[in-house]
């Protein structure tokens, strides 16, 4: 499940929890990352670095738990009976009103299927597997309210959803063996949303249908930090579709075949563990719906963030779920105590930086932290967070955080008198924007909050 973020002094591109608003759907919770946005520009996106597959360096062990988890329960906790998958060769199209970018960035992602997760899959004009439908915000908002992507079995458009209502076609648990799927996505929403619309919902209609709060690398994770498919993820995709495994197999048989398959494809994996494993209790998952919701006062917001750090510790927890509970305390705490914030994303900051593959959630962290610092006039630390923050986030694709951080530090130069290297920043920082927010109109209102950081307005929120 994807879901998008209102973050006090960043973001359009951390994220927040939401619910599944029908059980038998796999539906992403994907908010638009602007409600202002303009339609997205036709431009050419900046180009990210080719990706660098990597051993995931988690114990095998914990992977194939995870592994389990995933794939025989759904986000709602109902338990899936059976693997499920395509047999064969996989066809994706795109159908609909196809947005300028979509083309580019399947054809990279069906690419890494190929290569990372070896899968047999490809682009086709005619009848395929898994389509693709483009239509307006508003019609995916009229079938689920708050909800920017998802996908469903069994169907192959619009038409065909609407007449599966009621029929048990819809229903993800009745599934014996994968044919057919329809992703819905945005046709007038940011090439970045759309680009991740495409990685979680693909890699879901291909693969696990589940999320897991505990996966510090993983996009099956309704924290949404990570924005594009990991090594985790295409491990997790590889051996959905290993040749061993087979549609219809138990649990049981899925179990018994993980220890040699990971021994395969992850030889000798990682050490320790990277969370504690076990199912998120529902009262630590309403307790961040409503602390980093949209809706709601800022005090309850503060109090469901104290009650979901209170279950974390209560429970044990030293993982992902920890960390995510003190970032909501801290971005919640910004413009009413700086000081516990600030300690509050040094405790989240921590964490992750101990976890692998959490460098983009730590990132996080930093821009928040040089946020704080550009409002209470300190240029120089503003500039360090950013500086420290930009590698990874190059790594992650992740260009509104990118774009974000970027304007922070080209604020931060400029209050500190070098106006040539702030120009310099600035000027990196518009393809990001126009790739992350979708529209340039949007990237200036951006600017121009950032802009309004000082001292003197120390709770100033940029638009979320």
């Amino acid at each position: 499940m994807r879901l998008a973020a209102l973050l006090t002094l960043s973001l359009l591109s951390a994220c927040a929890p939401g619910s599944n608003p029908h059980d038998a759907a796999q539906v992403s919770m994907n908010r638009p990352r602007d409600a202002t946005a303009a339609a997205p520009t036709s431009l050419p996106g900046p180009a990210f670095a080719a990706t660098t597959p990597g051993r995931v360096q988690r114990s095998n062990t914990e992977i194939a738990q995870d592994f389990m988890d995933l794939e025989f329960r759904m986000e709602s906790g109902r338990p899936l009976p059976v693997l499920t998958r395509f047999e064969g060769p996989i066809t994706v199209a795109l159908r609909g009103q196809v947005p300028p970018s979509a083309q580019a960035d399947l054809s990279r992602l069906l690419t890494r299927f190929r290569n990372e997760a070896g899968i047999n899959v490809s682009q086709t004009g005619g009848e395929a597997a898994i389509n693709v439908v483009f239509v307006p915000r508003r019609v995916i908002r009229a079938t689920y309210a708050n909800v920017a992507c998802f996908v469903m079995p069994n169907v192959s458009s619009l038409e065909e959803l609407r007449a599966a209502r009621g029929t048990g076609l819809l229903d993800w648990g009745s599934v014996r063996e994968r044919r057919k799927a329809a992703v819905f996505a945005p046709s007038d929403a940011s090439p970045q949303e759309i680009r991740d619309c495409l990685h979680e919902e693909l890699a879901q209609a291909m693969g696990p249908l589940n999320d897991l709060y505990q996966l510090p690398d993983s996009v099956f994770n309704d924290d949404n930090f990570h924005t594009v498919l990991t090594s985790f993820d295409m491990l997790v995709l590889r051996l959905h579709y290993s040749p061993q495994l087979r549609s219809g197999m138990t649990q049981a048989q899925v179990a018994a075949a993980l220890p040699g398959l990971l021994a395969q494809m992850n030889p000798g994996g990682g050490t320790g563990r990277s969370h504690s494993g076990g199912r998120t209790p529902p009262a630590w998952v309403k307790s961040m719906e409503l602390a980093l919701g949209a809706s709601g006062g800022a005090g309850a917001k503060r109090a469901a963030a104290q009650r979901a750090l209170q279950i974390a510790q209560a429970q044990g927890w030293s993982d992902s779920r920890l960390a995510f509970s003190w970032f909501a305390v801290g971005r919640l705490n910004i413009g009413q105590d700086p000081v516990v914030a600030a300690q509050a994303f040094g405790q989240a900051a921590r964490i992750w930086r101990a976890l692998p593959g959490a460098q983009v959630q730590a990132a996080h962290v930093d821009m928040q932290l040089a946020a704080l610092a550009l409002s209470q006039g300190r240029p120089d630390q503003a500039v360090a967070f950013a500086d420290r923050a930009i590698p990874a986030v190059r790594r992650a694709e992740n260009a509104s955080l990118l774009a974000t951080i970027l304007m922070i530090k080209g604020q931060a130069l400029d209050l500190a008198g070098d106006k040539a290297a702030a120009r310099a920043v600035r000027l990196d920082s518009a393809p990001w924007a126009r790739y992350g927010f979708g529209s340039d109109a949007v990237t200036r209102a951006r600017q121009r909050d950032i802009s309004a950081l000082s001292p003197s307005r120390l709770s100033m929120a940029i638009r979320g």
